[in-house]
């Protein structure tokens, strides 16, 4: 039996699921090259020198039942986000951040003000998990469109995690470093997996309620299938000469900015600046047990008023 040992941290799960949703119907695949002559790219491009890498950290703080007689209590999620913009261009610069609480629910509420400060109702389409979730990450995408307009322009501007909740930011370029999708169908995957450090596959065309291009790159040679493949997205709505030569810039300068083992449990994928990033706004959003005993704090308040 020949098999290869996964190099990332079992505890931040793989960086590739076992079953990958097909979504290959919806990709046009001869973008840049014809199907038939598809293989992996070197890059032949210079670097970019101003890069900003924007990303976001979230916390649920407590989860709270809101009083709504004679109905059943309604369910929410009391959670802390932050997010951040890091200018790479010689040395590594945080350029904005921010920290956001919110009330999260569909059902009626008010206001927490609490010691460790307010947690504004924001409104869900529903209760579930799923809903309350989603409303998190949207609000965490609004703050991170916020610190990369206060960070100003940049070549590119690299966010972590699919461009959908992004596509605002100008020149942005959606980095997904897990896997959960195949979008290749099955007799191009080959060309995937072929990737060397460095190399990125051709560009192919996803179109759904909205339009990008995409491509993997193999950051660097580690063990496993998705040992240091990433995908990168941009906006659909540029010509396709122009989407290929950033592609290639783009290819070309995402390799240097990748991680150790040794420094991160998620190396190569999780980049420097993204990591560094994530341990300063989870530094931000200050000590869960505090913020649980505030909210404990706030609900003996108003019980007693």
């Amino acid at each position: 039996m020949r098999f290869t040992v996964e190099s990332w941290d079992p505890d931040y799960g793989a960086p590739s699921t076992a079953e990958l949703e097909d979504a290959s119907e919806n990709v046009d695949v001869n973008v840049e090259l014809p199907a038939a002559e598809w293989a992996p790219v070197l890059p032949e491009a210079e670097p970019l020198s101003d890069m900003l890498f924007v990303d976001g950290v979230r916390r649920v703080d407590a989860s709270l039942w809101i009083e709504q007689p004679p109905d059943f209590p309604g369910f929410a999620l009391a959670a802390t986000y932050a997010a951040g913009a890091v200018r790479c261009n010689g040395r590594a610069v945080l350029e904005s951040a921010d920290v956001g609480r919110g009330l999260f629910t569909s059902s009626g509420a008010d206001d927490i003000d609490s010691v460790v400060g307010l947690y504004k109702v924001k409104a869900t389409k529903g209760t579930t998990s799923e809903e309350l979730w989603l409303g998190i990450q949207q609000r965490m995408a609004d703050l991170e469109a916020k610190v990369a307009r206060e960070a100003g322009p940049a070549e590119v501007v690299v966010v972590d995690g699919p461009l959908s909740h992004h596509r605002e930011i100008d020149n942005a370029v959606g980095y997904i470093k897990t896997q959960k999708v195949q979008y290749l169908p099955i007799e191009l995957r080959q060309v995937l997996t072929s990737l060397l450090p460095g190399f990125r596959t051709p560009l192919f065309l996803t179109t759904t309620s909205w339009s990008r291009y995409s491509w993997y790159l193999r950051l660097s040679n580690h063990s496993g299938p998705a040992g240091g493949l990433v995908r990168c997205e941009i906006g659909g709505d540029m010509d396709r000469v122009q989407a290929i030569r950033l592609a290639d810039r783009v290819s070309a300068s995402l390799p240097r900015f990748a991680s150790d083992r040794h420094k991160d449990p998620r190396a190569p994928q999780n980049l420097y600046p993204i990591g560094g990033l994530e341990r300063e706004l989870r530094h931000r959003l200050g000590d869960r047990e505090m913020a649980i005993r505030a909210l404990r704090r706030a609900a003996v308040e108003v019980s007693t008023e």
